[in-house]
């Protein structure tokens, strides 16, 4: 008898001799490695942007002046989206109160990035431990650092932190949950994700939909499971409802839902040709037999939104967007090579004694349609090769400290701490643990003092040639030059 009730008659791959108890313990273990693989290169990466002064947007030091306003018990309120803009009415994120403690322990925008590598590369646990299960450690393992390394969480981690890094462990366990034929579990795990962004309320709501329909037909474990996943599309749409139409206008400067007016119209809906790519990316990482499962269908709420608004940035795969589908994908890959019941109805596995469900079955030991599955889903990453963000790892001159870091550290420690610091996005970041800080580029109050990169991407190539002169046209106040340094310049007001 195994003692994990989990890996109870599963199958394993083919030329397999293990039984089910070694299959379990073998998943723990191989999903445990991918864990810690897979969240030591996120570090890592993290780490790199960090000190090479690389920042792709300004989402970083929004999210650290949110983490710094909830270590103080204080409304996230971030003066670099505006005056007195309250965060909880651009996006509703009431989750990310969890980052106030990790906050008051460790200033840092560095501790938010390694707090989303730890997410993320946790997500890979269910998930793969299940594969294991299925395909033994071989194949369990290619698919868990598929999974872990893929082309959406790199570019989740390049893009540094958001808030969508807590939903995917979230929705990670929730589908193996799923995929276990454990339907209180799997609404358990997703129900917190209405608390992420908006958004995810319908993807939750369409996952209450499924379960209602997967586990429609009563055991003695589960006769209420209907009843449930009724019950968890009601709550994913009634917080859509709420935080759209109440919460966010509520707590916004402006009164309103600010991305209503992102929208595009309908025609333009399936066009430029990168939405089609993003989607064949997605399914091909499903490994196309992911089609074959309705939870391939949880991608489409979350790409309608990205498909129907006018930012490029929406369509392609280079931003975090793609990170919440990942996990989706490959739940869809798993639940696509199950063999199906011979009822015909829905894709229910076998089940063996106890009512246990049967992991394994036909499809799973002909090896060669699960193997070429699985590769083609792994395929999708090791084509994007060198154009994938941890590509860079591997090149020496990544390892070397560029010069300005020493620079940016004395302009930092020029700052007195307390001062209100109007910058560019370069050391935005860097300086919310010392200063209360705005960007150029919104309405702020009259900062103390003025820091100018002229190599930042603020300025569009063209950076102010005397940033005193500048601010003091700017603020109608007098600034005066008190350091310039590595392309850095810092005024003072006065």
């Amino acid at each position: 008898m195994t003692s994990d009730p989990e890996a109870a008659g599963t199958a394993t791959a083919p030329g397999t001799t293990t039984g089910p108890g070694t299959t379990a313990a073998s998943g723990r273990a191989v999903a445990a490695a991918v864990v810690v693989l897979a969240t030591a290169l996120h570090a890592l990466f993290s780490w790199q942007q960090w000190t090479a002064l690389i920042v792709p947007s300004w989402d970083l030091a929004i999210f650290s002046q949110l983490a710094k306003a909830y270590s103080r018990f204080e409304a996230p309120v971030v003066p670099i989206k505006g005056i007195d803009f309250n965060l909880l009415g651009d996006h509703f994120h009431p989750i990310l109160v969890l980052l106030g403690p990790v906050w008051a322990l460790w200033p840092s925008g560095l501790a938010l990035l390694l707090v989303q590598a730890v997410l993320l590369g946790v997500s890979a646990w269910p998930l793969t431990r299940l594969a294991v299960e299925r395909y033994g450690s071989r194949w369990g393992t290619v698919f868990g650092l598929g999974y872990a390394l893929s082309w959406g969480m790199q570019a989740a981690v390049a893009a540094q932190f958001h808030e969508i890094a807590f939903a995917v462990p979230l929705l990670a366990f929730s589908l193996a949950a799923f995929l276990r034929e454990r339907p209180v579990a799997a609404a358990l795990w997703a129900a917190p994700l209405v608390f992420v962004k908006e958004d995810l309320g319908i993807t939750v709501a369409l996952l209450g939909v499924l379960i209602a329909w997967r586990f429609r037909h009563p055991s003695g474990h589960r006769p209420a499971a209907p009843v449930l996943g009724v019950a968890l599309a009601a709550w994913g749409l009634a917080w859509v409802v709420l935080a759209v139409g109440v919460i966010l206008p509520a707590l916004n400067p402006g009164g309103q839902y600010d991305y209503t007016d992102r929208l595009t119209d309908l025609a333009a809906v399936l066009t430029p040709a990168s939405k089609w790519l993003t989607l064949l990316m997605l399914v091909t990482t499903a490994g196309v037999a992911g089609l074959r499962s309705p939870l391939f269908l949880l991608v489409v709420p979350t790409l309608a939104w990205r498909f129907a608004g006018d930012v490029d940035q929406y369509w392609s795969w280079g931003w975090h967007y793609d990170a919440i589908l990942m996990p989706i994908a490959l739940a869809a890959l798993l639940d696509g090579l199950r063999p199906r019941s011979s009822s015909g109805v829905g894709n229910r596995p076998d089940r063996g004694r106890g009512g246990r469900p049967v992991d394994g079955g036909a499809d799973a030991r002909t090896g060669w349609p699960a193997r070429g599955a699985l590769a083609v889903a792994v395929g999708t990453t090791l084509v994007l090769g060198t154009a994938l963000p941890y590509a860079t790892l591997l090149r020496p001159e990544t390892w070397v400290r560029t010069w300005r870091w020493e620079p940016a550290q004395r302009v930092i420690a020029t700052i007195p701490p307390g001062s209100r610091v109007e910058t560019d996005l370069t050391l935005l970041a860097y300086l919310v643990p010392r200063a209360g800080v705005s960007w150029v580029g919104t309405e702020s109050r009259l900062p103390d003092f003025v820091v100018v990169d002229d190599y930042s991407a603020a300025w569009g190539g063209m950076p102010p040639e005397d940033p005193a002169a500048w601010a003091t046209d700017r603020w109608g106040e007098p600034f005066t030059t008190v350091l310039e340094d590595g392309g850095f310049t810092v005024a003072r007001r006065g």
